[in-house]
């Protein structure tokens, strides 16, 4: 449905795509889309609700910053699971910012709304009459009676993305201040590289993104505030990359690795995954059911269900890279079999061990509750890349079905799997 200034549509879906879109060409500069959750205020709570590409999560889940798709039409995308929009929050604001340049320069600017799962359009605006502003509020998601709508709004700012973000209640650094000169240089010292220019005022400059760290051992870590690497540029493009994951416990808990024992008691855990092709067809991989397949789809495969705990190595899941094209979405998840109520007093770390490239590991160790799923990463085709997103999620069984967790992961995810009943292991 397409909108005009001011208007509104009701969203009747659970989950959505929000498209940021514009014509690429020369001398179009770049855009930003990012999303500012609103308290009954009108304002921000903190900082943590502005959701961008340095700050691409929201903490509840509930908005994701997606990133970049180029082409003729240059998209940049958020994804916003409204049933985990926490009641506090009343409005979420999409907004848009320029790099380089001024939206009067751009062609075919729109913001559009599409259901999650099916694809289809719900709303969609086209941003017209821009001349020298930096910063537009396109639309913003809001309630109204317990249900979800949506306004294209088309607001502009000429003090670009820090006069907007202040009006809604973020801290912005003053950004007339200049940076110190470097130092004089010494003959024959090493050459400096070029300092970053100090933006001009009105000018939002959000630092650059946290980059992964790669440690002692050549493995890069993947934390909360640097939660992603492209494994595609890490020259992880072929090969069987291999997903293990290892425990460790707690003071007062036995130490082990996946399989061992904890408080005296086998401790069974499974690792599974979500899986998506670019084709459509979906599915999940565990060990009680389809353990996969190499060479044929989805071209992942669960090596084995290590029920004793007796192989130090534990269980492993084996994705096919020299089939990243045909990959839509990968989600990497374990959980609780046997052995323990909930992963509160385990330590994870999940390594991916891609051929050719250093290994990826991620540690999940902040369980506060009755959780017996864990989702580790997600893994996801973006533009042709292969980028890793650590998640660091526990999910919670649905009450008195603690067997379907696997089933709290997909609607978590939006896979959308129909679900029966698995006979439990033998």
């Amino acid at each position: 449905m397409s909108l005009q200034k001011g208007a509104n549509t009701a969203v009747p879906v659970p989950s959505v795509r929000v498209e940021l879109g514009w014509q690429s060409g020369p001398g179009v500069p770049d855009a930003d889309a990012s999303a500012l959750l609103l308290a009954e205020s009108g304002r921000v709570r903190s900082d943590d609700d502005f959701v961008f590409y340095n700050q691409p999560a929201h903490r509840s889940g509930a908005v994701r910053h997606d990133g970049k798709q180029r082409g003729p039409t240059v998209l940049d995308v958020l994804s916003v699971d409204l049933n985990r929009v926490e009641p506090a929050i009343d409005k979420i604001v999409i907004a848009a910012s320029s790099d380089g340049g001024t939206f009067g320069q751009f062609q075919g600017l729109y913001v559009r709304v599409v259901d999650a799962a099916g694809g289809t359009e719900v709303a969609r605006f086209d941003s017209v009459g821009a001349t020298s502003e930096t910063a537009f509020v396109l639309g913003e998601l809001y309630r109204r009676q317990g249900a979800w709508k949506f306004r294209a709004v088309g607001q502009g700012y000429d003090s670009g993305l820090a006069g907007l973000a202040s009006d809604y209640g973020i801290s912005v650094d003053d950004p007339g201040q200049a940076a110190p000169p470097p130092p004089p240089q010494q003959p024959m010292a090493p050459p400096v590289p070029p300092q970053p220019q100090a933006p001009p005022p009105g000018q939002y400059a959000p630092p650059p993104p946290p980059q992964p760290q790669q440690q002692p051992g050549g493995a890069i870590s993947l934390t909360k505030s640097a939660p992603s690497v492209s494994l595609t540029k890490h020259g992880a493009t072929s090969g069987h990359m291999r997903v293990n994951l290892n425990w460790s416990a707690r003071e007062g808990v036995a130490k082990g690795r996946l399989g061992k024992r904890r408080r005296g008691v086998d401790l069974d855990l499974d690792l599974c995954c979500l899986w998506e092709l670019r084709d459509g067809r979906k599915g999940i991989i565990h060990a009680l059911g389809d353990m996969g397949a190499l060479e044929r789809p989805p071209y992942i495969k669960l090596d084995k269900d290590d029920r004793t705990g007796a192989i130090e190595t534990g269980e492993n899941l084996h994705i096919n890279l020299d089939h990243t094209a045909d990959f839509k979405r990968i989600l990497v998840f374990a959980e609780i079999y046997d052995g323990a109520d909930d992963f509160r007093g385990l330590d994870a770390i999940a390594t991916l061990f891609p051929v050719g490239a250093p290994p990826i590991e991620m540690r999940m160790n902040d369980c506060v509750d009755a959780s017996r799923d864990a989702v580790l990463a997600l893994i996801e085709n973006v533009g042709g890349e292969l980028v890793v997103r650590r998640e660091g999620r526990f999910v919670l069984p649905p009450p008195g079905r603690p067997r379907w967790g696997k089933m709290t992961v997909d609607q978590a995810y939006n896979w959308n799997l129909e679900w029966v009943a698995a006979r439990g292991k033998d």
